[in-house]
């Protein structure tokens, strides 16, 4: 069970994951030591999973944020998802949904050619909706 003080140690986390740990201590009101320790604690709990760092993607040249809502025809989703494996580098996340699809793409594109391309051969393993990403808006 999470008390309020491992909530603050995850949320100073997530905006900051490279925090010192005295720092991190000092905003949660705990000595560095502690705060360290309590990190520990949500690892091995597998609270924590990992760190990671965030890409901006328009700086790195993925300027198009596409959805895509798969619709597939048959049962047999192998092949579609062989395609996706194949694509990695296009796709951000691929959920398992229930609804009016069967799975919802996120990805990114370099161009609307490579767009293009992708939904070509997307095709030919499954239906889509598409859904172009305007700008993303403050939560």
């Amino acid at each position: 069970m999470l008390d309020q003080t491992d909530w603050q140690i995850i949320k100073e986390l997530t905006k900051n994951s490279r925090i010192k740990m005295k720092e991190l201590g000092d905003k949660v009101h705990l000595t560095g030591q502690a705060a360290a320790s309590r990190v520990a604690k949500l690892e091995d709990q597998g609270i924590i999973e990992g760190y990671t760092i965030t890409l901006n993607q328009q700086e790195v040249g993925f300027t198009i944020h596409a959805f895509l809502t798969i619709i597939t025809e048959s049962i047999h989703h192998r092949p579609y998802l062989e395609f996706v494996d194949a694509n990695k580098e296009y796709v951000s996340n691929h959920y398992k949904i229930s609804g009016d699809g069967c799975y919802i793409l996120e990805c990114r594109f370099p161009s609307y050619e490579e767009l293009d391309a992708f939904l070509v051969d997307l095709n030919k393993q499954a239906n889509y909706k598409l859904s172009i990403v305007i700008n993303k808006q403050p939560v």
